[in-house]
């Protein structure tokens, strides 16, 4: 070996955090996604206790639901290149900073606009986090074998803050106020804006040319219009609406113009042209392929184990437990199935694992069948993070050193638009379905089926208004048309499952580790006294998270 060689490979395990310290760094990566992940979805409880409280109009009320993943959508590109460009390890701290000060914004908001705004600057915060620990990530862990394990536990973790986001916000308006499923944010910020200060290391790409200002605020414009008028359509507006058809013009316009600016500048902020590797754009498009198939999905299966088997809401989540469980297992599994078997046949396997398991949903009928919902759930949790986690180190294992913010960014946003598109076109698919069967129900008026039709929660709230056997045949009618609704979006979103394995195959078929470009590492002292500055020669190894 040269010398040359072997003082890179000292400096590499001098910028990995010196032995264990670099789990401690994992830690504290995690608690920053458990963060965001809980945040996600720990409001959707407490929506009822907020409504009575704050009382919001409609409009209001939606935006503070949907305000937290609409602004962190629209700014991971924007903050993604500008840890780039300034330090990630900088953009994650204020990204610590400013969770937390919103979460406490939030606990204590009086009105429905106070609450809102709290919510944005949490998904500013959350914007801030997610590429920067994706950055940090693959900085701290530069062997490939050991940053799978790493990420591995990363998505672990990913899923736990999913699944208990729910059950955490419902203990804590059992025994406190609405509030308090912010206010378990402030504790955790404060201990990991010091620890991260004095373990996570700076990192940063080529600084080569400004920062494209006037281009991160046309990419954030854009996917926020685009993201609003996608979320528009999955909340039932009409495809010729304006409040639609703007957004998403606009946003495309916005998006459009960006890629060309990007194009023609000498210092981009996010290189497209590793959209021509194969790896890469075909990672992008299985990403959102798989949340396209199965984020509206897990919508209206929420909706069949409550309104179909009349199963409480904490039964409903204690019945998609084992969803998230086996997503934990692949995750914990995802790095030894990556090295035995490669990028190509993992996420194939993946996708034709999570088809399997929709598949087999379709024998879901209007009784409960506890056995082949465990069966099921179990194999699409565990398919599902197959994919994303087998995707996701594609992709970034595509994208140069110095892009890694905006690879993860591109990454992040990619999830977040396959999932607001699935919302919107298994949402289609099920209306379409649902609908014609309350259409010629004896006994009930044109109005009343119409009404039905929208929804079966609207149904059986029509069937109660009706009474006697006109609104029991009405509520059988319309229990029956949501199973064959579900049976026909189970089958479209294996389709389109089926369709990512095809695609899957553009994958490489093995795990590669060769040389990579150099990137510049600042690393921390115990008591963050100095940072020296060093070129690391790393393997060929980028991060990847579901």
């Amino acid at each position: 070996m040269s010398g040359t060689t072997t003082a890179a490979v000292r400096l590499r395990r001098r910028a990995t955090g010196a032995g264990a310290n670099r789990w401690v760094v994992l830690v504290v990566l995690c608690v920053s996604l458990l963060l965001v992940a809980l945040d996600a979805t720990v409001l959707h409880v407490a929506v009822p206790a907020v409504t009575e409280d704050l009382r919001p109009g409609a409009i209001e009320l939606l935006w503070i639901v949907d305000v937290y993943p609409l602004v962190c959508a629209s700014l991971l590109i924007l903050f993604g290149t500008l840890g780039d460009r300034v330090g990630r390890r900088r953009i994650l701290l204020l990204g610590y900073a400013l969770f937390g000060v919103a979460s406490a914004v939030a606990a204590l908001a009086q009105t429905a606009e106070t609450l809102i705004l709290a919510r944005a600057l949490l998904g500013v915060g959350g914007a801030m986090i997610m590429p920067a620990t994706l950055s940090i990530l693959r900085q701290v862990f530069p062997d490939r074998r050991e940053r799978a394990l790493a990420i591995g536990i990363w998505s672990a973790v990913a899923a736990v803050g999913a699944a208990v986001g729910p059950l955490l916000g419902g203990f804590l308006l059992e025994h406190f106020w609405w509030g308090a499923v912010f206010l378990v944010n402030i504790p955790l910020m404060l201990v990991s804006l010091p620890v991260g200060r004095m373990l996570l290391p700076e990192s940063r790409g080529e600084r080569g040319g400004p920062w494209d200002v006037v281009g991160a605020l046309m990419a954030a414009v854009g996917l926020f219009g685009v993201v609003l008028g996608v979320k528009q359509l999955g909340g039932g507006q009409p495809p010729a609406s304006p409040f639609t058809v703007m957004p998403l013009l606009v946003g495309a316009a916005l998006l459009f113009f960006f890629v060309r600016r990007q194009g023609r500048r000498p210092h981009p902020l996010v290189d497209l042209r590793m959209f021509r590797r194969p790896a890469f754009s075909t990672s992008v498009g299985c990403i959102v392929l798989a949340m396209l198939a199965l984020v509206g999905l897990e919508l209206i299966a929420a909706q069949y184990l409550q309104l179909v088997l009349g199963l409480s809401p904490l039964e409903t989540g204690l019945r998609l437990l084992p969803l998230t469980v086996a997503a934990m297992a692949s995750g914990l599994a995802g790095a030894r199935m990556l090295r035995r078997f490669g990028p190509r046949r993992m996420v194939c396997f993946g996708f034709c694992l999570t088809a399997a398991a929709v598949l087999t949903l379709t024998a879901m009928g209007a009784t409960d069948n506890a056995g082949l919902l465990l069966f099921g759930f179990v194999l699409l949790g565990f398919g599902l993070e197959t994919t994303l986690f087998g995707a996701y180190e594609s992709m970034l294992s595509e994208a140069p050193a110095e892009q890694a913010g905006g690879a993860a960014a591109i990454g992040e946003t990619s999830y977040q638009l396959g999932a607001g598109i699935g919302i919107a076109l298994l949402g289609s698919v099920m209306n379409a379905a649902y609908a014609p069967g309350l259409a010629s129900v004896p006994g009930v008026p044109p109005h009343a089926s119409d009404a039905a039709g929208h929804s079966l929660g609207e149904a059986y709230e029509v069937a109660g208004r009706l009474g006697g056997p006109v609104g029991a045949a009405l509520r059988r009618a319309a229990r029956d048309s949501f199973v064959h609704g579900l049976h026909v979006t189970l089958l479209v979103s294996a389709g389109l499952l089926l369709l990512g394995a095809v695609m899957a195959l553009r994958l490489p078929r093995i795990m590669q580790c060769g040389e990579e470009e150099s990137a510049e590492v600042e690393l921390p002292s115990p008591r963050e006294a100095e940072k020296p500055r060093v070129a690391v020669a790393a393997l060929d190894v980028r991060d990847a998270a579901p």
